[in-house]
């Protein structure tokens, strides 16, 4: 299964390729990878009781294995995602007239859609099996948005993603809740060991519903598939009738045997699914687009689909399955018919067609052997499934008795609309419609090829030669039946004919209630449909839509005004009142409040408290971000006193490193705010900022009196050691322990040397920092340049005006800079087991270029690291994600660590620790974002006031 997966994955990247290479012929060649996994699934069918398992262990320890199950149900469905698959590509080859890079794009979503949809239906694993999920909702929303310039399709795919991603998201929170409860994410312990019913158990099942009923558009979440009609035939053919829809209908199926007793199932599964049954078999009766009537009639069907799957009884559910096969057969026969009517005539509106059926004959057979399967007539699969659904409900018994007879009546209504809708969908495609010619759409067609029509007659063909092989398909349901309860009754075989009784009476109602209410709307339906509904889903979710853009306009309008301080002053009054008013609610009510252990903590903290105050009443700007940088190293001897020396080193650097990058832009601010920029409230803020602090140690204190145990960092150095192989804990968790989220931060970084650049540079980056040659040859000096033969402290200083320069700035940073590069060589290096590591070395390192441009200038910075600081980024990213990737590539969990050791001449026993190649992606990356930082906010800034200063002389 495995292997399957990873083969479709493969074919989804090079299916472009084949699309643009072959043309739309490539179509046919993406076909034999869906149809290769068919061969190999019929070859390795499972047989009852011995489903196949495969099981690739990732993160064990978050129960992230993924374990791969193919029993009965997921064969049935894997079968319809595969074949049905495969058809419609080669429908595709007929479908497109021409191959463009959308369109070559396309066939790889096709693919990449089948994977997903077979991944989700072998998952065991339900946090894989939401991966999956939520893949085929980005993948359908790509689908269905295929016409990106048409508003329609937009909107159309937006809804989808929108309402499918909503209930995925509740399915998720119910996933949790339930893997949690029952000690298990694998659905396989779950349904053969069900934690018992409880309020947490039920609401768990009700989440996991929401997602599965948001998936197969059952009410209130039916609207979306409708409007996903925009999309190409080929994407509802297949995603809307034989795959996507389906999986909301499998994950009810696949939870029946554990939860269909309990009161909730039958509230949310039964009672939404009769009621969709019903909605949507009359919303298609007022359809004139051909398209939304079978859209409307997908709709109906899966609410029926769902109450058959969902009610939890052993012959209902042999029913449910067998309307599930023929559904999706049927369905996608129908929504070909139409493309090709489609394509043909340029038009799907039924007004616009007649005496169809006699320029397509054989078009018109294949959609109604198709309709015939849908409204369930003799000698088609539909029928059998029909007349098994009527006849096992009535006396299910897994309902009281009035209810089994009120959804069995319910059924049959439904059943009336169905055949009434397939009526209508047969008529208003080829019927004559009281015309003695056929109308201009009609006349002007051009005939499909017969390539075209294969892939429908097939399916159409399938329906029927199913129904007559009925007996063996019972055989191949009856596994997934036996975990069901009979209540009693033995497991009926599926067969064509039981005999005259219940379920053949109904099915004459159906052909005959369907037949009247088809001729009573199409002889009233300018009464019956003048006016719109006057509930509508459609715009209820726009009045939603509206409502939210009105709320967040209203709400962004009154609290983000473009004032800095409004802004910070309503994001410190959250942090305020949030927390305050929790620990006030909450059931913490002691402290631990300890002293001061010495006079040194005195003294620092009078510092820091003295600098506070003191930074809120100057008004020269750098003496203020002097100050306030106080407070940051007053942290950081506060860190060394109490034993954690990496986070003081970490804490002087950083503070030294922001303190650079304000005085590189305040520089180019006046000293101090002209009092027009004044916003006052200077008391209010301060009062603001005493709450805020006040705050911080509130929470600080509370939390540290909440502990109730033994604290983890007890733990962690020896762990650190024997994990880890290193003595620092510090950097061992950094770069081991929760090196996902350094990972995550890094990235973050890149994120925001991104976003710097971009707004300095505007246009474009300007690549690395121009060096001393760049100058002579463009002449670029401040003053006449020094004769080559002087020897100088720093090249880059040379071409600065000899007013900025400082002799000793120059001199001592020629003789401290190659110090500090050793000194950052040695806290990467050692930081495994000593204070330092990848980002002290980093930061380090960033200081001294920072001392470089500060002596020499931008020329300076060019000299000292003449590379571009995307490049240094790129490949510190690189080499800390590959560090997760080679991790798998050898068998062990991403990023973790191993330890080589070896020993070498002269320097003895050597031992490296693999996660010192991640630190090595983390120092690169701190060298990169200073470098770009000072590129931009040095560099870049400097060349602009030189232009401007020579356009002042100029002028």
């Amino acid at each position: 299964m495995i292997s399957v997966l990873v083969a479709l994955c493969v074919c989804a990247l090079l299916a472009p390729m084949v699309i643009m290479r072959l043309g739309t012929r490539g179509f046919y060649v993406l076909a034999l990878a869906p149809a290769a996994a068919l061969a190999w699934l019929i070859a390795s069918w499972p047989t009852a009781g011995s489903p196949h398992t495969e099981t690739l262990e990732w993160v064990p320890v978050l129960h992230m294995s993924i374990v791969l199950r193919m029993d009965t149900l997921a064969a049935i469905l894997s079968v319809l995602i595969l074949g049905i698959g495969a058809l419609v590509l080669c429908y595709c080859a007929n479908y497109f007239d021409e191959v463009r890079p959308r369109v070559a794009t396309f066939g790889g979503e096709m693919i990449a859609f089948a994977a997903a949809m077979f991944g989700l239906v072998v998952s065991d694993n339900m946090l894989v099996l939401y991966v999956f999920w939520e893949a085929t909702t980005v993948l359908s929303f790509m689908l269905v948005g295929f016409y990106a310039m048409r508003a329609t399709s937009r909107r159309a795919a937006t809804q989808a993603l929108l309402v499918t991603t909503l209930g995925g998201l509740a399915m998720l929170g119910g996933i949790i809740m339930l893997g949690e409860r029952a000690g298990s994410f694998l659905l396989s312990d779950i349904l053969a060991n069900p934690p018992a019913s409880s309020t947490l158990v039920d609401t768990a099942v009700v989440l996991i519903l929401i997602g599965a009923l948001s998936k197969s558009a059952i009410v209130p979440f039916h609207f979306w598939l409708p409007g996903a009609m925009a999309a190409p035939t080929p994407v509802s053919a297949y995603l809307h009738a034989a795959a996507m829809v389906k999986a909301g209908i499998y994950l009810v199926a696949r939870l029946a045997p554990a939860f269909a007793t309990t009161v909730s199932w039958h509230v949310v599964v039964i009672t939404l699914g009769l009621v969709t049954m019903i909605l949507g078999g009359w919303r298609s009766l007022r359809e004139l687009d051909l398209k939304l009537i079978l859209a409307f009639g997908t709709v109906s069907q899966l609410g029926f689909l769902t109450v058959l799957v969902g009610i939890g009884d052993a012959n209902v559910a042999m029913a449910g399955l067998t309307m599930l096969v023929a559904h999706a057969l049927f369905k996608a026969c129908l929504f070909m018919v139409v493309g090709i009517i489609d394509h043909a005539t340029g038009t799907r509106d039924l007004r616009r067609l007649a005496r169809l059926g006699e320029r397509l004959p054989v078009l018109a057979l294949t959609a109604a052997v198709a309709a015939a399967s849908m409204g369930g007539l003799p000698f088609t699969v539909g029928f059998v499934g029909k007349e098994t659904a009527f006849g096992s409900i009535w006396t299910s018994g897994a309902l009281s008795d009035w209810q089994d007879k009120v959804v069995d009546l319910t059924l049959l209504a439904g059943s009336i609309l169905t055949f009434a809708y397939a009526t209508r969908f047969l008529w208003g495609a080829f019927g004559r419609k009281v015309r003695t010619a056929p109308t201009s759409a009609v006349r002007n067609m051009h005939p499909p090829t017969r390539m075209f029509l294969l892939a429908p007659i097939l399916l159409a063909l399938l329906g029927v030669v199913a129904g007559f092989l009925s007996p063996l398909l019972g055989d191949l349901f009856e596994p997934y039946a036996h975990t069901l309860p009979t209540y009693g009754h033995e497991i009926e075989h599926l067969a064509m004919w039981h005999g005259f009784g219940l379920p053949v009476v109904f099915s004459l109602i159906a052909i005959v209630g369907g037949i009247l209410v088809f001729l009573v709307v199409r002889a009233e339906r300018d009464h019956l449909f003048v006016h719109r509904p006057l509930v509508n889903a459609d715009r209820i979710y726009d009045a939603v839509l509206r409502g939210a853009d009105t709320v967040s306009l209203t709400l962004t309008r009154n609290t983000q005004r473009g004032s800095l301080p409004i802004t910070i002053g309503i994001i410190l009054l959250t942090t305020i009142a949030l927390p305050v008013a929790m620990l006030f609610t909450g059931s913490r009510n002691t402290l631990s409040i300890k002293g001061f252990e010495n006079a040194a903590q005195i003294v620092i903290a009078a510092v820091i408290v003295t600098a506070g105050i003191t930074a809120t009443l100057l008004r020269n700007r750098l003496a203020a971000v002097i100050v306030v940088s106080v407070t940051g190293y007053g942290c950081a001897a506060l860190f060394a006193l109490y034993g954690a020396p990496d986070l003081a080193l970490t804490q002087f650097l950083v503070e030294t490193l922001t303190l650079v990058i304000f005085v590189l832009v305040l520089r180019k601010l006046p000293a101090e705010p002209e009092p027009r920029h004044s916003t006052g409230f200077r008391p209010l803020r301060a009062a603001l900022a005493v709450a805020f602090g006040a705050t911080l140690v509130g929470i600080g204190l509370f939390a540290a009196a909440a502990r109730d145990s033994t604290p983890v960092q007890v733990d962690l150095p020896g762990a650190a050691y024997t994990f880890g192989h290193g003595a620092n804990a510090v950097n061992v968790i950094l770069v081991d322990i929760r090196a996902w989220d350094t990972l995550g931060e890094v990235s973050v970084l890149i994120v925001a040397a991104t976003g710097v650049a971009s707004m300095v540079f505007r246009n474009r980056r300007f690549g690395a920092a121009p060096r001393v040659a760049d100058a002579v040859a463009l002449s670029d000096v401040d003053d006449d340049p020094i004769p080559p033969d002087r020897t100088t402290w720093l090249k880059g200083s040379d071409l600065r005006d000899p007013r900025h320069r400082s002799m000793v700035l120059e001199a001592t940073t020629r003789l401290i800079f190659p110090t500090m590069v050793v000194l950052s060589v040695y806290f990467f290096y050692a930081g495994h087991n000593a204070p330092g590591g990848g980002f002290a070395g980093g930061l380090t390192m960033g200081l001294a270029l920072v001392l470089r441009y500060l002596a020499g200038g931008r020329y300076e910075l060019g000299e000292a690291l003449p590379v571009e600081p995307g490049k240094i980024l790129g490949a510190g990213l690189a080499i800390s994600a590959g560090t997760a990737i080679a991790s798998l590539l050898f068998g062990a969990p991403a990023l973790s660590s191993a330890m080589f050791s070896f020993t070498l001449p002269v320097l003895g026993d050597i031992k490296i620790v693999t996660a010192l190649f991640f630190d090595l992606g983390i120092y690169l990356i701190v060298v990169g974002l200073v470098l770009d930082i000072l590129r931009s906010l040095g560099a870049r800034l400097d060349v602009e006031s030189q232009i401007s200063g020579s356009r002042a002389v100029s002028a």
